[in-house]
């Protein structure tokens, strides 16, 4: 069975029901909410309609769901360099077409046609797995409307649906007179002429406006009644013209190949169709670049002189749902779902001139006809009921005259009855699919090593695993640039809009196959420099005059070798050291520093951590004290150390606290701790020196004494109200007075509602959700903590914070020192012992234990014609130039953005230089360095070949992210969807084939930006549900603005792997599948992980065995979906999905917990939420939606 291609699952539930709200629902980071609390996510309706909320009308919760018999591959992506033809289209290439022209709905109300669960037959049969693709150009039709539509009628019966489809099976029935999928055009499809007239029981006149448009091959909207052979006309009013085929004007149809088995269910294809058959294009995946080919007129004689337009055959649209110019837009028929109201106003103008007509969808390009999907009980209200019998027959169609689709009006959809209102659909498996590019990625560059010593390389995609040979220029893993080719030119960077930008992780981890950058040492006179712009040795400075001075990349300013580093050079001009030095060969190293590069110009002191424990009633109550205690006596073994085999320099202090705070003196030759209370919260000071900071192995009985003590010292207490800004203000008072650079450790409960500087109030206002006041909560309520966050960065305190909310807690506010120090954020909403405590000791460990400089200063330097303009991250600047980071750590990316301030130029490409000076944890001053070269080009052609999508993605979210704090999120939207437009028009304008407007052409290594996008534009942040916290998009819009490509790209499209097709005796992972509710297999168990939660979601037919496998019981029924941990059975799939969970968890910087979503259950709604290619409840777009309005941003922008 693939899993690929499953039916859509209706949701049982719409709104969840009052019993519902307090289902356990995870926050970000999978914390089990108890019942009673409100819901972090919205309610899942199903993929529904965009802005409708409420009980799906016209569903049986009884309904059963046929799993289905006869799926087979499909082919999910774009294979070759095809322009997408988006939309209203006629039928595709090779198939019957599975509507009629007009279809009649029903007069009577909702569920008088049928009631219970529908029949269970056997649905239609899929396409053959060896489906061709035949790189058709994606047809986007004209003006799109936005995504408020709703979806057609589904089947009324499946036995409807089966007899309908007798025809298609392949080779079953003898091509159309207008040749194979040429069968005439009726308004969504005309079906084969086999097929019998369906007469609308309404007929509304108006013009046709006939982009005929495929239908979903696994959930057709308009069902059609049983079909007699008898009849030769696939229109109510008669047979169109069979000389030609019948198509839109000034169109060029694609074709298949005619040696080439035709995709869909269809007759042998014919050779002789009044078309020649069209090529596929070779060699362009996906969407076509520059080189796409000929141009589209080329492929074949023009439409309009192949039969009369659309407009006149066939009932007018009025009858038939929405104006094709709103029917473009996309919508995914899914179950349990009521219709949406149509978004009148964002229709649109009629269809471009120029733009007559769309050519048919070919194989696997957008739109191809999805066959009945099973699991519908019936039409739903406000939806055309086809199958009902049929009432009047349909008016003839006028004479063929030719019409200008700029002619047709664009009727409103007041002007229809809502009955009417129904949409069509593109095949999902027709638009670039994010897994076959990372696929292909995969068998192209995951085999040999990359090297660096290319300018202006690509990279493999993160989703890659790869290798790096460092020969000049940084490893991928510490940056990544959004383009590897920058315009020669400004004016270029505006026209085009791609961002010039850099994601830059200074101190990541590498995998053991690669060397860590090398130490270099130059003694007491410190790293050679540019004389004027102060640039480090590196690979781009040039050596003249025998190697007595050196000419810099950066400035080109000459400047004079230091006597102690002369070298010869040899006939190259390359010193003859060339290669032993890693400064000169090199992209990364490290210089150890000298006094003048040290604060104060003195040698650091080695950092101390310091941990801060809120010991007030919430905090004691779910059993954060007591693990937090427990798990320190081993903690502290592990504190960071640069040799593995000498124990670590870090110095340790204790502090607890509720409305007041206690220190404590574990001095080594104390018999006890004594502990120090400090009521004066608003004057903050440390009462002791000597005993407050000390090395854990010399204190250690003390140390572990105390952690024993603080849980019964605190376990009857009755305080709940508690302090912050003093925590932080007593932290980096220890440190200022131990004069070091530090770390402290936050382990906090609730909102600091206590009198003491840094009070907070609640503030949580869900009604200005969606107005211009929503900014001022994501800003902090109280200038205190920005003060504060400015000391602890003078002084090295970073600040990392785990937070144990019950309820509201600001952590907008609270967030503020951690985001300004470099920290971290933790956040484990309704924290319970039991199921919490495995990700958040895991978190800890991983916090405490990981690789970090303290004290940090970065600055990244560029050659002449650019220069870095802006910063993203968590960081604070005191000036535009420097990144200051009290603390940075292995995980932390910090971003940059580029603008030119004079011309490249081709020869010399652009140059960055990154340097940061940091404290290691072994107490060294260093200076950590990473140069990237990239080239310049004067053709945008080739800027948009060397893109990044990945990288281009994580900028915008970061952008996005931080715009939400000026701006209305609704306003940050639409300009990032402005951009993302521009950037494809200008592709569109300068480098593409000409074609017709109505195609959408995509760069092939931008061919994915359109679904990344959307996942940004409809994620809880900029989109929220009503049951998302203030508090969660606050941690979450933190989060995002350091994380690195890798983990921003699996966050915003998670991967989901399908456990079935594991294979325990190979160990490599199944292939992943996109993230939609239609490629879950009912008999299926998947994996699907975001980089913060993994859940495991178990199909309600999975085999007896696979379950007994997993969880030790045959019975879906008896499978505990509160367990977080998997059953260590003694069978090879168990040990192999074990460590597959181990291996995910491993390349994620925080530890996932494990959530067993069962089929159906009420924590499913959660797990759909991750399935970010359909529609979501907020009103976020599914991916067909997007790319449809996408297009038509587009062709207004060209137009």
């Amino acid at each position: 069975m693939n899993v690929n291609q499953q039916p859509h699952m209706a949701s049982p539930y719409g709104q969840p029901q009052p019993g519902y709200q307090g289902y356990p629902q995870p926050g970000y980071g999978g914390d089990n909410v108890p019942s009673g609390y409100p819901a972090q996510y919205a309610p899942y309706n199903g993929p529904g309609s965009a802005y409708q909320q409420g009980p799906p009308q016209g569903y049986s919760p009884y309904a059963s769901f046929p799993s289905k018999t006869l799926t087979t591959n499909l082919v999910s992506d774009l294979s070759s360099s095809s322009p997408l033809d988006l939309g209203m289209r006629g039928p595709p290439t090779s198939g019957a077409p599975p509507v009629s022209g007009a279809q009649n709905y029903s007069q009577f109300g909702q569920g008088e046609t049928q009631n219970g669960p529908p029949p269970m037959v056997a649905p239609p049969q899929r396409p053959p797995v060896s489906q061709p693709y035949t790189p058709a150009a994606v047809n986007l039709p004209g003006p799109q409307p936005t995504y408020g539509q709703q979806y057609g009628a589904p089947p009324v019966s499946m036995q409807q649906m089966t007899n309908q489809m007798a025809s298609m099976q392949v080779g079953s029935t003898a091509p159309s007179p207008a040749g194979p999928g040429y069968a005439p055009q009726s308004f969504p499809q005309a079906p084969p002429v086999s097929q019998p007239p369906f007469s609308t029981a309404q007929v509304q006149p108006g013009p046709t406006q006939s982009y005929g448009r495929p239908l979903p091959s696994t959930q057709p909207s308009f069902p059609r009644p049983p079909l007699p052979t008898s009849q030769p006309s696939a229109f109510p009013a008669g047979p169109p013209p069979t000389s030609t085929p019948s198509q839109l004007p000034g169109v060029i149809q694609p074709q298949p190949p005619v040696s080439q088995p035709p995709p869909y269910h269809s007759g042998p294809p014919p050779t002789s169709t009044g078309f020649p058959p069209r090529p596929p294009f070779h060699g362009m995946q996906g969407l076509p670049m520059t080189s796409q080919g000929p141009p589209m007129a080329s492929q074949g004689p023009p439409m309009a002189s192949q039969g009369p337009p659309m407009a006149s055959q066939g009932p007018p649209m009025g009858s038939q749902g929405p104006p094709m110019a709103q029917a473009n837009h996309i919508l995914p028929t899914q179950p349990g779902m009521p219709p949406g109201p149509i978004n009148t106003s964002l229709s649109g103008p009629p269809p471009q001139p120029g733009m007559q007509g769309y050519p048919a969808q070919q194989n696997g390009a957008f739109g191809q006809v999805r066959g009945p999907q099973p699991g519908y009980t019936g039409p739903y209200p406000g939806q055309q009921n086809y199958g009902a019998p049929s009432t009047a027959p349909a008016p003839a169609p006028a004479a063929p005259k030719r019409l200008d689709p700029d002619s047709i009006p664009s009727p409103q959809a007041s002007d229809m009855p809502p009955v009417q209102k129904t949409r069509h659909r593109i095949d999902p498996d027709a638009i670039p699919s994010p897994i076959q590019v990372i696929e292909d990625d995969k068998a192209n560059k995951g085999s040999e090593p990359f090297t660096t010593g290319v300018r202006g390389q690509a990279p493999p995609l993160v989703t890659t695993k790869f290798q790096v040979k460092d020969q000049g220029n940084a490893s991928p893993r510490y940056i990544r640039c959004t383009s590897y080719n920058m315009p020669c030119n400004s004016d270029m960077a505006k026209q085009s809009q791609v961002p010039l930008a850099a994601v830059i992780k200074p101190l990541a981890p590498l995998p053991p196959d690669e060397t860590p950058p090398y130490l270099v040492d130059h003694g007491e006179s410190g790293p050679i420099r540019c004389n004027r712009c102060k640039a480090y040795m590196c690979p781009y400075m040039q050596f003249i005059e025998g190697g007595r001075r050196f000419q810099c990349g950066f400035c080109s300013c000459v400047t004079e070798v230091p006597p102690h580093y002369f070298q010869h050079l040899d006939h190259t001009g390359k010193r003859v050291d060339c290669y032993d030095r890693p400064e000169l060969s090199m992209g990364s190293y490290e210089f150890m520093t000298t006094v003048d590069y040290c604060k104060n110009n003195k040698f650091p002191q080695p950092p101390a951590f310091i941990f801060l424990i809120d010991v007030s009633y919430n905090a004691v109550k779910n059993g954060m004290v007591g693990i937090v205690c427990q798990e320190l006596k081993t903690l502290l073994d592990y504190l960071p150390r640069e040799n593995p085999d000498v124990e670590s320099n870090i110095r340790v202090g204790f502090v607890t606290y509720n409305k007041v705070l206690h220190f404590y003196n574990v001095k080594a030759s104390l018999a006890q701790p004594q502990m120090m209370v400090v009521s004066d919260v608003a004057d903050m000071f440390v009462p002791l020196l000597d005993g407050f900071l000390v090395n854990v192995s010399e204190s250690r009985v003390v140390i572990e004494s105390l952690l024993d003590q603080i849980p019964e010292m605190f376990a009857d207490t009755r305080e709940t109200e508690t302090v912050f800004g003093p925590v932080i203000q007593a932290g980096l008072e220890a440190l200022k007075a131990a004069d070091c650079a530090g770390k402290l450790f936050v382990f906090h409960s609730s909102l600091p509602i206590a009198e003491a500087p840094g009070k907070l109030k609640n503030r949580e206002d869900k009604k200005l959700v969606g107005t211009d006041k929503e900014k001022s909560l994501f800003q902090p309520q109280v200038s205190f903590y920005n003060t504060l966050a400015k000391e602890c960065v003078a002084q090295g305190c970073c600040v990392d914070l785990f937070l144990f909310p019950n309820q509201y807690v600001d952590v907008a506010t609270l967030g503020v020192v951690p985001t300004s120090t470099g920290g971290s954020i933790y956040k484990y909403t309704y924290f319970q012992a039991p199921s919490d405590q495995e990700r958040f000791l895991n978190d800890l460990r991983r916090d405490v234990q990981k690789q970090m400089g303290f004290d940090a200063v970065m600055r990244v330097r560029t050659s002449t014609g650019i220069r870095v303009t802006d910063f993203f991250g968590s960081f604070f600047m005191s000036n535009t130039t420097d990144v200051e980071l009290a603390g940075l750590d292995c995980d932390k990316t910090v971003t940059v953005e580029f603008k030119h301030d004079d011309k490249l130029s081709e020869e010399t490409g652009a140059l960055m230089q990154c340097a940061v000076l940091y404290t290691s944890c072994s107490g060294q001053r260093r200076l950590r360095i990473h140069n990237m070269a990239v080239n310049c080009c004067s053709q945008l052609a080739d800027l948009y070949r060397n893109c990044e999508t990945d990288t281009i993605i994580n900028y915008f979210a970061k952008y996005a992210y931080r715009s939400i704090l000026s701006s209305p999120t609704k306003n940050v939207r639409d300009s990032l969807m402005n951009q993302c437009a521009q950037i494809l028009a200008c592709y569109r304008k300068n480098c593409a084939s000409p074609s017709s407007a109505g195609q959408l052409i995509l760069p092939e290594c931008m061919k994915l930006l359109p679904v990344y996008l959307n996942c940004v534009l409809k994620s809880d942040v900029l989109q929220p549900g009503a049951d998302v916290s203030l508090d969660d998009r606050a941690y979450l819009r933190q989060l995002v603005s350091t994380m690195d490509v890798a983990e921003s790209h699996v966050f915003f499209y998670p991967r989901l792997l399908p456990l079935q097709k594991l294979d325990v005796e190979s160990m490599t992972l199944p292939m992943a599948v996109r993230d939609s509710e239609e490629r879950l297999s009912r008999g299926g168990v998947y994996l699907l992980e975001n980089g913060l939660n993994i859940f495991l979601w178990v199909g309600v037919s999975a085999q007896q065995e696979l379950l007994q496998n997993i969880f030790g019981t045959p019975a879906f029924s008896q499978i505990d979906s509160n367990m977080t941990s998997l059953p260590a059975l003694d069978n090879p799939f168990s040990k192999s999905l074990r460590e597959i969970i181990e291996s995910v968890r491993a390349q994620r910087s925080r530890y996932m917990k494990l959530m067993v979503v069962k089929q159906e259950d009420k924590l499913e709604l959660i797990f759909k939420h991750f399935l970010v290619e359909d529609k979501n409840n907020n009103g976020g777009a599914s991916y067909v939606d997007f790319l449809c309005h996408m297009h038509k941003e587009i062709r207004q922008l060209l137009s």
